[in-house]
């Protein structure tokens, strides 16, 4: 079951630039980044109130967000949602019809799994479901 809106996830192609300008726009400058190595990105979280902005950057230009960036340009690219169990959560949304990108969930960043359905059964919304893995 969804929990929560966990965060909105914007696609940039200048990771510090981006990030300088969310800075100013949310007066916030405690930001958390990281590097996934396995999907080639490098990201910054922005937490407000109970949510967070995700900023995310291609790593190589083979990345799913450098192609998502060169075919759409710079903008909103998914929205994440937190649920307790994402693999029940999977299970369901599969016999409830939706097109899974995922299978299987995978580590995202920020110690969470996630796992993305095909925006082509969520009316051209790419979705995100993640899970906080324990401690």
């Amino acid at each position: 079951m969804i929990k929560k809106l966990s965060h909105v996830g914007i696609a940039v192609k200048d990771l510090e630039a981006s990030v300088q300008l969310f800075s100013k726009l949310f007066s916030i400058q405690n930001v958390e980044n990281e590097v996934i190595e396995d999907q080639k990105v490098k990201v910054a979280f922005f937490r407000i109130d109970g949510t967070s902005v995700e900023l995310t950057a291609a790593v190589t230009p083979d990345s799913v967000i450098a192609k998502f960036i060169q075919k759409h340009g710079e903008g909103v690219h998914h929205l994440s949602f937190e649920v307790d169990d994402i693999r029940a959560e999977l299970s369901r949304l599969r016999a409830e019809g939706f097109q899974l990108i995922d299978e299987e969930p995978r580590r995202g960043a920020g110690g969470y799994l996630i796992a993305f359905l095909h925006p082509k059964s969520t009316n051209g919304v790419l979705i995100e479901i993640s899970q906080k893995l324990k401690s």
